[in-house]
Formats: C-alpha cells, structure tokens, sequence
C-alpha cells in the first residue's frame, strides 16, 4: 500500500475546462502548471486528471488514439512530464485516467484488426467469427463496418470497441477464455502502457469502467479481478508507491481486486446518492420533486441509509484498500445542484472528515453551478453541464470569461457560467466564512491531525433513523454535523472534549451534543 495515501486529498481536474494559458479557449498542461499552488493551498496534495491521450475526442478522450501521446491541445509528452514534475517539486502526486476497456476506433490496434487478413491484432478486440450476429446475447455491437466477417463488440459509444480480456465462460467458437495467450497479451499491452507513464513520473492511475473488462464475468467479476491483481503484482513489485483508484462502485469487488481505492458513485439507490441529491430528475438534470438529500435543510433526509451501505464495506475494506468519497466527478451534475452554499460546506464536513482518501472535483470548493440544457459537447450530454470552465476571476478590470482563458468566448471549449452571482475564486479567497475557506479550513485540520486522516478509526456515536444529529468520534476526536432546519440534541457522553472547529453553532457539554440548525462541530478529546 503507498504511504502517500494516508494523508492524499484529490483534486480532479477535467483538462480541457481547468485553465488555458494559450488563448485558445482550451485548457492546457501548462494552465494546470499555473494553478499547482492554489490546488496546494487549498489542502490538495494529489491530482486526478482526466483523460489527456491523444484522441478524436468523441468522448471527451475516453476514446484513446494512442496511450503513449499526449493529445496536442494539452500540450507534449515532455509536457506532461513536465507537470509530473512541477506537482513533484511541491509534494503532490499525479494520476492520470487510464481507460483499459476500450480504445477510440481510430487507434492503430483496431486499425490493423478490422482487416480480413489474419495480424497480431487480430484478437486484440472481441469479434465474432459471422457479419450476421449470431450468439451475441448480452452483447452490444457493431456491423457492417469493416472488411472483416464479423461484428465487433463495444463498451459504450460506437467509436469504443471493447479490447479483449477473454471471457470467463465463452459460449461460442469465437469467445476467447480469460486464460487464452491472445487475452493474456492484452493484459500485458495494459502493462505496458502503465510502465510507460510510471517511467515518466506519473503517480498511478484512476480507472476507468475497472469492472468491466472479461466478459460475461460472474456477479463477484472473478475474471477482471485476476486481470486486475496480476497488474497489482507487478505494480507492487516494480512500482511499490504507484496508486489504483477504480471506477467499480463496490469496495467489495474492486479492493480484493487489487485497488488501493475505489469511489462511491452517484448510482441509483446508492448510499452516496441518499446524502446529496435524493431526488429524481427531469430534462437536463434539473431536480425533480421534493429534495430529501441528508445535506438538506428542511428535508427528510436520514443518514442510515447512508450508512446501511457504507458501513459493510468500510468493515470489509480494513487492511485491503479505502473507500473514496467524492464532492462529485464530471459524470454526475454538480453537487450544487440542489444544494445551498451552507449545505455545501456541511457536505464537505463530512466527505473530508471521514476515513478513506477523499477527492473533490474541480470547482465544487467554490460552489460552481451545473448549466443545464447545454448541447452535447466531445459526447458529454447531460454531463456538459459540469464540465464548464473553472471560474477563477470577476469580469472586470479587462479579464473575461471569469478569468479562465483570454480567448474570445465564442472560442471557448464551453461557455461560462453567464448567470448573475456566478462563484469565482477571487470573490471568496479573503473571505474568511466562504465555502472557498471553509474547505480550506476543513483539509488543514485533516492534514493537522492523522486521526482524521484516511486510516479506518470510524465509531458512530448517534445515528438514528430520521433523526439528527449525526454523530461520529474519529481517535481523539468527535465530530457531529445537523444539517436540519431545527436546533437538535444527542446523548454523547464524552470528557474532556475541547471544540476546534465549528461551522454554526455547537456545544458538547453534561453529556450532551447540542447543534444550532446547519452546523457541524470537532471537538478533540484528552490533553
């Protein structure tokens, strides 16, 4: 297990949107380099960046090209290295988003394996052995496409077809096993790829679609999972301090894996969906009926059914791996869409003082809003929305497009935020009570105190069915947070309690947790 991680705290930066330091309304590595001391500043040691391989960018660059370029926007390979570097100079880390399920169609792999004469790509892509589909239940493809006999299976869009990892129970002639020496190679292609970018200073890899690369796997994906502690075996040999955090969504599956981490996601019905945005949605993502999110005020929300899914993994996970709560991703629409500022920052009381390595998303520290009912933008769809431009600067004093890029807007990669009240960085950094500082306050105590750190000391002290407050002693410390409208109290008998952080009103006293409505209190224990 990398030590880093203890203390890692993410940022995800979505390349494109982050910073253009050349003019050309797309952000660049070099505009990443730029902004390393704000991220450092704000408590994030550690970088997620999303895909930046050269790619026709029909999703966003989760269609790779080529795995061993960087797409030119951003900028060179020396570049990127260069990046690695800077982000190593100020002691943080960076992961790039790795995306093993799939290549773009335009990749030189699937180029040399769509011909009809037999090459060493030939199964390096799942084909059927009949341009008429015949045996493909379960299966989505693509026909007609190619010289080829034979249909191609894909992962998501139909630029993404699937590489082979084999299947675990081939049903047909043509259905390699998981075993099969073409399988394998694939396998080891993987690992090239990985050794390439580890060679030249990158820090380990976030994982795309993790779960999904045997086929017909069973419902624990014991095919992947044996893909995936193979590459681990080699990462902890040769790379010991290389980092895995997996788009999985299950800790079971993904940490006995081998991942070092894996994120809750905003599915449905999932643990993480109940605390933040427990409502359904309409066109564009907008929010749909009454919001009973826990982070609400006023709702009805309930931490247990949080926790009735947290809590048996984070059982499972000691000693394996982490559990990674996220502020958001640029899959999901903003968590500010339906939250207050005041139910931002008690959101990320939580996600930043619990276990696990937590990451936040590229503006979500600001409070940046989702724009619903934007155009399609390199296939991001109703995920267009959260993948504007960070907003760093007012519009004035000659800066525009909130200080993101100097290019004329109609040139941007998406527009910015054009509403009145827009967030930006500089209108909250001398603030002391804005969401800006109050994360940051929030990482300096994390970054102050290992027992808030990502180690698994969790205790829950109250937590009872639609009832507040939510109560949980971390080591030496107990932290208690009442989001609700109304002031609420809890039997928490605990001595010699000293208060060091407080958002609102919060008292520990005569056996006895007292919070104003929408506060959250830290309390430390012992001398």
């Amino acid at each position: 297990m990398p030590q880093w991680l203890k203390d890692a705290v993410f940022y995800e930066i979505y390349p494109q949107s982050f910073y253009d330091a050349n003019g050309d309304g797309i952000g660049d590595f070099e505009g990443i380099m730029r902004k390393l001391d704000y991220i450092r500043d704000l408590g994030c040691n550690a970088l997620w960046i999303n895909p930046c391989f050269d790619s026709p960018f029909k999703d966003a660059g989760y269609d790779v090209r080529d795995y061993k370029k960087t797409a030119p926007r951003y900028g060179s390979n020396d570049d990127l290295c260069r990046l690695f570097a800077e982000a190593h100079r100020r002691r943080m880390r960076v992961l790039l988003d790795l995306v093993p399920g799939h290549t773009s169609e335009e990749h030189l792999w699937f180029r040399e394996s769509r011909k009809a004469e037999k090459n060493e790509y030939s199964h390096r892509y799942i084909w059927s052995d009949s341009w008429i589909a015949w045996g493909l239940e379960g299966l989505r493809f693509i026909a007609g496409e190619s010289e080829r006999n034979g249909v191609y299976i894909i992962n998501f869009f139909k630029s993404q077809p699937a590489l082979n990892y084999g299947f675990l129970r081939p049903r047909e002639p043509w259905q390699l096993p998981a075993d099969h020496a073409e399988s394998i190679a694939t396998r080891e292609a993987l690992k090239d790829i990985m050794r390439f970018w580890l060679d030249a200073g990158c820090d380990g890899f976030r994982v795309d679609m993790a779960d999904s690369l045997v086929k017909f796997d069973d419902e624990e994906k014991s095919g992947t999972q044996a893909v995936w502690r193979n590459i681990r075996a080699m990462l902890d040999s040769d790379y010991p301090e290389a980092a895995l955090v997996s788009e999985w969504g299950n800790p079971f599956q993904a940490l006995a894996a081998g991942f070092h981490m894996d994120f809750l996601l905003d599915h449905d019905h999932s643990g993480y969906r109940s605390l933040v945005r427990d409502f359904g949605y309409g066109p564009d993502n907008l929010p749909l009926g009454e919001n009973n999110s826990f982070f609400k005020s006023g709702g009805r929300g309930d931490i247990t059914r949080f926790l009735d899914q947290y809590l048996p993994w984070y059982e499972a996970a000691k000693g394996k791996g982490y559990i990674s709560l996220i502020t958001g991703n640029h899959d999901t629409p903003r968590i500010s869409a339906g939250l207050d500022e005041r139910e931002l920052a008690l959101a990320y009381a939580l996600f930043l003082s619990f276990p696990g390595v937590p990451f936040i998303y590229y503006g979500d520290e600001i409070g940046m809003r989702y724009l619903p009912g934007l155009p399609s933008k390199e296939g991001g769809y109703t995920r267009t929305g959260s993948r504007t431009p960070m907003q760093w600067n007012e519009d004035s004093g000659g800066t525009a497009n909130k200080g993101f890029s100097a290019a004329a807007p109609e040139s941007l990669y998406l527009p910015v935020d054009p509403l009145p009240g827009a967030p930006t960085v500089e209108a909250q950094k001398d603030d002391p009570a804005s969401l800006l500082n109050t994360v940051r306050s929030l990482l300096a105590l994390r970054h102050g105190e290992p027992d808030l750190q990502a180690e698994p000391n969790l205790e829950i002290l109250y937590a009872e069915k639609e009832k507040l407050p939510f109560v949980y002693r971390r080591g030496a410390f107990v932290l208690a947070l009442n989001p609700g409208a109304a002031p609420a109290r809890a039997p928490v008998s605990v001595a010699g309690a000293r208060l060091v952080f407080s958002i609102g009103g919060a008292a520990l006293e005569g056996g006895v947790c007292a919070l104003e409505a929408r506060s959250f209190g830290v309390w430390k224990t012992g001398t």
